[in-house]
């Protein structure tokens, strides 16, 4: 019997076979990360091989604050091949079958295959949602609406995770909501079958603008007053939460987090983020695997240029890269560490890299600030990566 992180290495299964052991059970709670199942199975058929012995490896399912262990268990003969495979995201019991020869030897029985990329991705963030809203007491969840992308995708988790009887909706439109954003939010609500419900913040927005006329005075409209508008409608949601008991639902995403685009005690307000290490072209991958049956997402929401609709014809494009150039740099340098020069001598532009890698190490004031969220990627922040707020670098 080996636990865990045993298996890593080459020693301790080596001491077992110096023992004399001829079957090996591994226990273990591996979390994933994309691209992990694989690599566990390479590695278990590997020290399967280097000490001759079949290997059992039976894995955790269930979340844990960031972390999902996604199941997946699986056998490997002492040659290292796989001869059964449990499922994914499922708590079940499956007989193993062992010839007892001089050599025990596993006997070939189901294997279930790997998953997508996305639906791996996504059936993480739903269980990781289900575990963290029911074993911390939470009857249901709440979850703004705006029109957008990354709150369509953070509801269509929800009612996965939970069923649509315990998922809330709430749209607060400004005075920059465009029509086509209220009309798809109301779309995608119904298509769910989620209560839903709409609730202008003009009014609020109206009261602080006139609140601090007088301490505004003489100057420029700029982001502080889309910051109000985000923290009014954090307001609006967490008094929701607070009155039903239910958690509210961030619905910020990885490649926003990084670069600080993303407002405190607005948007971020919440008790669970569950995008929030999800870069944004995951998120439309996200998107149209769970339209892959039936459109729930509706399509403009996919194809219409991103947008916080927080000033008059805002576009994310306007103050970010674009996330196909943003999220590839963001993974060079949060996933991998590569310095700005490595980056740039790959072909990107020295100026945006040194934008984007100033803006990631600036902004870890706001991350620490942010509620916790399931973990899909090797460098998730937070639990991952965490630098100094302050600091001579």
């Amino acid at each position: 019997l080996s636990v865990c992180e045993d298996i890593w290495s080459t020693e301790p299964t080596a001491l077992a076979r110096q023992a004399g052991t001829q079957l090996l059970l591994n226990l273990n709670a591996s979390p994933f990360h994309t691209g992990k199942a694989p690599e566990r199975e390479e590695l278990v058929q590997q020290r399967a091989r280097e000490n001759g012995f079949p290997i059992l490896y039976a894995n955790l399912v269930g979340g844990q604050d960031e972390l999902v262990f996604d199941g997946g268990s699986f056998v490997v003969d002492a040659q290292g091949e796989l001869t059964q495979r449990l499922p994914f995201y499922e708590e079940v019991m499956e007989p193993v079958e062992i010839v007892l020869h001089e050599d025990p030897e596993p006997l070939p029985r189901q294997i279930m295959p790997h998953l997508s990329e996305e639906a791996a991705v996504y059936q993480t963030l739903v269980l990781g949602v289900r575990d963290y809203v029911r074993k911390n007491g939470f009857n249901g969840a709440i979850v703004g609406l705006s029109g957008g992308i990354d709150s369509a995708l953070t509801v269509a988790l929800a009612v996965d995770a939970l069923g649509r009887e315990q998922v809330e909706v709430v749209m607060m439109p400004s005075r920059y909501t465009s029509d086509i954003s209220n009309q798809d939010a109301e779309a995608e609500a119904e298509a769910l079958g989620v209560t839903h419900r709409s609730i202008p913040i003009e009014p609020a927005f109206t009261a602080f603008s006139e609140m601090l006329a007088e301490e505004f005075a003489g100057q420029p409209t700029d982001v502080t007053e889309e910051n109000i508008q985000a923290r009014c409608r954090g307001i609006i949601l967490m008094a929701i939460s607070n009155k039903k008991g239910k958690i509210l639902l961030t619905t910020g995403h990885k490649s926003e987090m990084s670069v600080g685009y993303a407002t405190l005690y607005g948007d971020m307000a919440g008790g669970f983020a569950p995008i929030k290490d999800v870069p944004k072209l995951m998120v439309y991958r996200l998107a149209e695997y769970r339209n892959r049956d039936r459109e729930v997402i509706p399509r403009r929401v996919i194809e219409r240029p991103p947008s916080a609709e927080l000033a008059p014809g805002q576009k994310d494009s306007d103050s970010l890269p674009p996330y196909e150039i943003l999220d590839a740099i963001l993974y060079r340098y949060v996933e991998q560490d590569q310095a700005v020069a490595d980056i740039a001598a790959v072909g990107f532009d020295h100026d945006t890299v040194q934008w984007v890698v100033e803006r990631v190490d600036r902004n870890e004031y706001k991350r620490r600030q942010a509620p916790p969220g399931v973990k899909i990627t090797q460098r998730a922040f937070g639990r991952d990566r965490r630098y100094p707020l302050t600091n001579g670098f």
